[in-house]
């Protein structure tokens, strides 16, 4: 049995997630707390209110998101629960990183704190939008944006017949009106307020290169899968260079997940809100025996503390 973690990123927010995982667990709210004190945010009262728009904010949207991980990583750790490996969808990849050791709890919360907020306050001006496009392959998706008008390109390739287009608000609007033609599936807009993964964000990349300066990266205690090329980090890797470029780059799930079943997972425990990268497993794992989680809530936590082959490793 080999155990991947697996932790979303923007865009898997909702108001009220993981509270009843917060209200059951001193240890959870213990993490939401250490956060607020790190970082002057007070996620609980984002994520719980009654604030969407707030929530939804790119600066608030990245560490509620971390801090409901983590709490539930804290969780499994004191259960023993562990995994040989872990992979997360762009902002993911920071829960990622602090679950691996490689980066501090303290300094992953700083830099994902900074984070949102260049992705934020150093987009450009303008309207943006994100939409994932069902049913069609990487070409077909390359096709549609060339044939619109303005700035869009692929930008999240999260597994086989899934792929997040980003730019120009009126450019991916029209982006998405070609690929129903040409035979899309469905087409979803996404909840994200920016030209994330793209070239359009090079202030925010730069601004972050220089907040990683400040950052000692540790030795890795499990493997970590890099969303910019799906290869797994090597110690010898320019970790600040990447993360760097991980803001204007594409993201490679499809890639992680390819590498993940290589590598021989065979579970796949989604930790934070939503369900979507389990989503992709099930699509990507077509012919191979895996079993897959996903934990956002108390029942589904509880599902699988009452595997013993995942507890009793």
């Amino acid at each position: 049995m080999k155990t991947a973690f697996l932790f979303p990123g923007q865009g898997s927010q909702s108001i009220g997630m993981g509270k009843d995982l917060y209200d059951n667990f001193k240890q959870i709210r213990d993490v939401y707390e250490d956060i607020h004190i790190l970082t002057g945010i007070d996620v609980a009262n984002v994520t719980f209110g009654d604030n969407e728009k707030l929530l939804n904010q790119t600066k608030y949207t990245q560490i509620c998101i971390l801090a409901m991980s983590l709490g539930i990583l804290k969780i499994l750790g004191e259960k023993g629960i562990k995994a040989e490996v872990a992979s997360g969808l762009s902002l993911g990849e920071y829960s990622a990183l602090i679950y691996s050791k490689a980066l501090s709890f303290k300094d992953g919360v700083k830099l994902v704190k900074k984070r949102g907020e260049y992705m934020q306050d150093l987009a450009p001006k303008g309207e943006w939008l994100m939409a994932a496009v069902l049913g069609m392959d990487e070409q077909q998706v390359e096709n549609v944006c060339n044939k619109a008008n303005g700035f869009v390109v692929p930008v999240n390739f999260n597994c086989i017949g899934q792929i997040v287009i980003s730019g120009e608000k009126s450019a991916v609007e029209e982006a998405e009106t070609i690929a129903k033609n040409e035979g899309a599936k469905r087409v979803i807009e996404l909840n994200t307020s920016g030209p994330f993964h793209t070239e359009k964000l090079i202030q925010a990349s730069n601004a972050l290169r220089n907040e990683l300066e400040n950052i000692k990266f540790n030795k890795f205690n499990a493997d970590v899968i890099k969303n910019i090329d799906g290869s797994v980090y090597k110690d010898s890797d320019n970790i600040k260079d990447i993360l760097a470029k991980h803001i204007i780059s594409p993201v490679r799930f499809s890639k992680s997940i390819e590498t993940m079943l290589d590598m021989g997972v065979d579970t796949f425990i989604e930790i934070g809100p939503g369900k979507s990268l389990s989503g992709f497993v099930k699509k990507m794992s077509t012919g191979k025996q895996v079993e897959i989680f996903n934990i956002n809530n108390m029942e589904n936590l509880n599902l699988v503390l009452e595997r013993e082959e995942i507890v009793g490793r």
